[in-house]
């Protein structure tokens, strides 16, 4: 991996937020890029449970300032910043008061969803792209983890489909078991589609469902990764009939090797 360029985007990472199998695995895999040479850089949303302080997070002036349109709203954009002190990675934070000063990641304190997710996801993948666009850095790969950070690799490929900086730049999404239950926002298919994205692109999303998320990311993607040990059948079909690159789950020991192995021979080849 020396050289290479690799854009981490997920929606959970520790130390920031508790272990869980993607904030784990959006953790291990910049770590063994790092150690093996290779640039990275990783986003996550600055949710309002991340102690700021005590992780010495602080905004980058130079990053923030624009705005971004969510159906129809202007959304100031705000970039933070913090380090992981022994591994030496800078992490940034996609941040906007409206979504994410509240105490909680993804749903309230009955375990109901946000009803306003959709929006975040969709503010949290146009931000990172504004963002990477400001520091002018060109990754070869773009790792997607989460649901939040799903609809990455639709906006990439449709709505910032001119951008030189990613002009070859190659997708992959992480699928976990780990989703949620339920439906984001049904209006979700028209918010998307204010942006130009045709919705005959993302028929499925009439029903938001996790598995759809996930489907919607695959399609735009250029490979998958089975990250959990049981991701739900209709997924692994899924992603199976897309006949691109798979790398079937391996245990959180073998990743290092299987993960640089396969972006070698199978994301860049």
């Amino acid at each position: 991996m020396n050289g290479k360029k690799i854009l981490f985007v997920s929606s959970e990472l520790v130390p920031y937020l508790p272990e869980n199998q993607v904030s784990l695995m959006s953790y291990e895999a910049p770590r063994m890029v790092n150690s093996a040479g290779g640039q990275i850089r990783i986003f996550m949303p600055r949710y309002g449970n991340i102690n700021e302080r005590r992780h010495q997070l602080h905004e980058v002036i130079r990053l923030s300032g624009m705005n971004l349109v969510i159906n129809d709203m202007d959304m100031p954009l705000i970039i933070k910043v913090a380090s992981i002190p022994r591994e030496r990675i800078q992490v940034y934070f996609i941040d906007n008061d409206e979504y994410f000063k509240r105490k909680a990641t993804f749903t309230d304190k009955d375990g109901n969803l946000f009803p306003d997710n959709d929006e975040r996801a969709i503010f949290f993948a146009k931000g990172v792209v504004e963002t990477v666009k400001k520091l002018n850095w060109s990754p070869d790969i773009i790792h997607v983890h989460g649901w939040m950070a799903s609809l990455l690799p639709l906006y990439l490929r449709e709505y910032y489909a001119d951008e030189p900086i990613f002009a070859d730049s190659k997708i992959v999404t992480s699928v976990y078991g780990q989703g949620f239950e339920g439906e984001l926002d049904k209006k979700l298919k028209d918010k998307i589609a204010f942006d130009g994205i045709a919705t005959e692109k993302i028929t499925v999303l009439e029903t938001p469902s996790y598995n759809n998320l996930l489907k919607v990311a695959v399609d735009y993607s250029d490979a998958a990764i089975l990250a959990s040990e049981e991701v739900p059948s209709g997924l692994v079909d899924y992603i199976t009939e897309q006949n691109k690159p798979m790398l079937p789950y391996v245990s959180f020991q073998e990743t290092d090797e299987a993960y640089a192995n396969f972006y070698k021979t199978q994301v860049l080849n």
